[in-house]
């Protein structure tokens, strides 16, 4: 089922999709939060309760499934391609442990939503990348029960930055300062959208079986597949779960195949254009301005 969350008439409301590009069935007010703690995507036998009307897709204005996630997890160097990339050595995921890093609730914008570009920086970048949204919390989740705490999967953009100047020369001496500024290239508001939809798990037999592709002013950069993952979703929540209590609502931006900007020295202007496809969650598009 494809979840969404939408305002009409100056308010956020929720519902499914009815049929794939026409009408939306609304289930009530807020996002869909409230709906993922409840238990869709992750109960057996999950139904949404009685709709409150129709409205046609064309109408209202849709936002991110969830406006406030709870965590917003990333991982960075998941994809060997992309590592290669960036002039890595291939990673052994025997003697490594998942990247994981956080992003703040304000980098979260929403589908068609304009970003604008930090003034810390001349060198902004794109991530397409697939995003599992946590359903059932947990701690020490085993990998074999860890996707039964997926609510469901939705398309989303790890837009970085991949420079930073505060604007007054600075000692860089020490290794940190290069992760530090790294890290900091994550943060920028509106640097983490996503949508448009929240596609239960019960559509999404294999998360390792999905075609990833994105855009930048229609033409192709990255086009690979989660099959590609150095960790699979399942291996991720699990190793999350050990480090912290993941709680419904979480989301995990899961890493980028090849073709990011930073490997050609191509980086985004004001008023290009980034779309975001994944094999049956949808497209998602954003300006930078």
């Amino acid at each position: 089922m494809k979840l969404v969350s939408y305002t009409r008439d100056g308010a956020t409301r929720h519902g499914y999709v009815v049929d794939e590009a026409a009408t939306v069935a609304e289930l009530g007010d807020g996002d869909l939060g409230a709906l993922v703690e409840a238990g869709a995507g992750t109960t057996t036998g999950w139904r949404p309760g009685d709709t409150v009307g129709t409205h046609r897709l064309a109408d209202v204005a849709v936002r991110a499934p969830i406006t406030r996630p709870t965590k917003v997890l990333a991982v960075a160097a998941n994809y060997q391609e992309h590592v290669a990339e960036g002039g890595g050595e291939p990673l052994d995921k025997q003697t490594l442990a998942p990247r994981l890093f956080l992003k703040p609730g304000t980098s979260i914008t929403h589908p068609g939503a304009d970003i604008a570009l930090p003034t810390v920086s001349t060198q902004v970048d794109w991530e397409a990348e697939l995003v599992v949204v946590v359903g059932r919390g947990g701690r020490d989740i085993p990998v074999e029960q860890a996707l039964e705490h997926v609510a469901g999967y939705a398309v989303g953009n790890d837009v970085s930055a991949r420079s930073v100047d505060y604007g007054y020369e600075r000692d860089t001496s020490s290794s940190a300062v290069g992760f530090f500024d790294w890290l900091a290239g994550k943060w920028p508001d509106g640097f983490a959208p996503y949508g448009p939809y929240l596609v239960t798990a019960d559509e999404v037999p294999d998360p390792q079986d999905l075609d990833v592709e994105l855009e930048v002013n229609g033409t192709l950069r990255q086009k690979g597949s989660t099959a590609d993952m150095i960790f699979t979703v399942a291996e991720l929540v699990a190793f999350a779960s050990r480090l912290m209590t993941l709680e419904p609502t979480d989301i995990i931006m899961t890493g980028t195949p090849a073709g990011v900007g930073a490997a050609s020295g191509t980086y985004l202007a004001p008023g290009d254009q980034m779309t975001v496809r994944i094999a049956g969650l949808g497209t998602l598009t954003n300006r930078v301005v």
